[in-house]
């Protein structure tokens, strides 16, 4: 199940601005950074599995709400009400499609608390002297694909993740500086056409 489509775009070259040599973060810390936070903005670069890119903003409200807003000419919307993950790709005849959250990797940075220490959650964790890197998976389904997290240090931020989902693509998606703690009304979280009639919602 492929979360964010291959959307046309243009090459891309990407810097993050990066501190100088770090010790790799406990998973403490970073579950701590993770749940310091409920609702966080910031804009995004996504690459997908076929190399195009696209930009958009990001909007996140914990527990399990995110919405990524398209720039145009793309004409998509992907939302998560928290339940289900929502896909609404203006190109497409076959109208909004659904996925269930918890089937996602997303679902373990949008959950209530986020404990990497967790039993076989965390399956690699490592540093290059400038990020610290962690993989993270559904400990009781593992079959349902991994998210790599990349954060820098001093002081701890999320800059980039990739989602490995279950069917062996790679999506990944690179934060610009997230804006913490901002006021986001739960509308911003409706998955139009999906639970008004309409929509497919894939179980």
């Amino acid at each position: 199940m492929k979360l964010f489509p291959a959307i046309a775009g243009a090459a891309l070259s990407l810097a993050i601005a990066l501190p100088a040599a770090a010790q790799k973060l406990p998973l403490t810390e970073l579950s701590r950074y993770l749940n310091s936070f409920q609702t966080a903005t910031g804009a995004f670069t996504q690459i997908n599995d076929d190399g195009t890119i696209s930009e958009g903003q990001l909007l996140i409200k914990r527990p399990g709400r995110v919405r990524f807003e398209y720039k145009p000419p793309e004409q998509m919307l992907v939302v998560s009400n928290g339940d289900t993950v929502g896909i609404i790709d203006g190109k497409s005849n076959d109208g909004p499609q659904g996925y269930p959250l918890h089937r996602t990797p997303l679902s373990i940075i949008l959950a209530r608390n986020v404990d990497l220490t967790r039993a076989r959650m965390v399956t690699g964790h490592s540093s290059d002297g400038k990020t610290t890197t962690v993989r993270a998976q559904d400990p009781a389904n593992p079959d349902y694909g991994s998210i790599d997290l990349v954060f820098t240090s001093n002081p701890t931020e999320l800059r980039q993740w990739v989602i490995n989902d279950s069917g062996g693509s790679r999506t990944t998606v690179i934060l610009g500086d997230l804006k913490k703690d901002v006021r986001l009304g739960n509308d911003k979280f409706v998955i139009p056409g999906i639970g008004t009639g309409g929509g497919k919602i894939n179980r």
